[in-house]
């Protein structure tokens, strides 16, 4: 009876674990990011981030939330965030609309102003897998990376200063943003 009862147990697992294999080999699991998403998916993923993030130390953030690193902070979330999460008083740009899962809007509403500022730096940091969000370690110094946090941990509450500088060149026409080309002499006349 206990024989019977641990192979159907096994049976049954091996027979989950081929069909999910099935289900992603033969092309069956939706992986455009305009496809709707897996049942659980958001919630797993979730639960996984989550998971994973309890496990790690909380440390405090080493830049003070002054004048001074949140407009280093929005200097560097133009740069490098702006294209993803968007500027204050702008809607969703094309790549974010093109994105699942889509990234929120770290400057409007509540953003993430209620999340442990250990938490986003660790995803500046890092990055999360499968959603879009790069790491940035390596390519912003560590400082950097905790003056963007301390600006999206405290977004609900910038100041005027802040807040012109990240409007600062945010709508600046793509033909003032670059360069023209030095103007070249035309042919030479014989």
């Amino acid at each position: 009876m206990l024989k019977g009862l641990i192979l159907g147990i096994v049976l049954g697992m091996l027979l989950i674990a081929g069909g999910t294999y099935y289900y992603f080999a033969s092309g069956h699991a939706p992986v455009a990011t305009s496809a709707a998403p897996i049942p659980f998916e958001r919630t797993f993923a979730r639960m996984a981030l989550h998971a994973y993030l309890d496990k790690l130390p909380h440390p405090q953030p080493q830049v003070p939330a002054d004048e001074a690193n949140l407009i280093a902070g929005a200097k560097v979330y133009k740069e490098q965030c702006a294209v993803c999460h968007g500027l204050p008083g702008e809607s969703k740009g094309v790549v974010a609309l093109g994105m699942f899962p889509s990234p929120p809007l770290l400057l409007h509403g509540t953003g993430v102003t209620d999340d442990d500022a250990w938490e986003s730096y660790w995803k500046v940091e890092s990055g999360i897998r499968m959603t879009g969000m790069p790491g940035f370690k390596g390519q912003l110094t560590e400082t950097q990376i905790w003056q963007v946090t301390v600006l999206v941990k405290n977004a609900d509450k910038i100041s005027e200063s802040v807040k012109k500088e990240l409007a600062a060149g945010a709508s600046t026409p793509m033909s003032m943003a670059m360069p023209m080309p030095a103007s070249t002499p035309g042919p030479a006349k014989k």
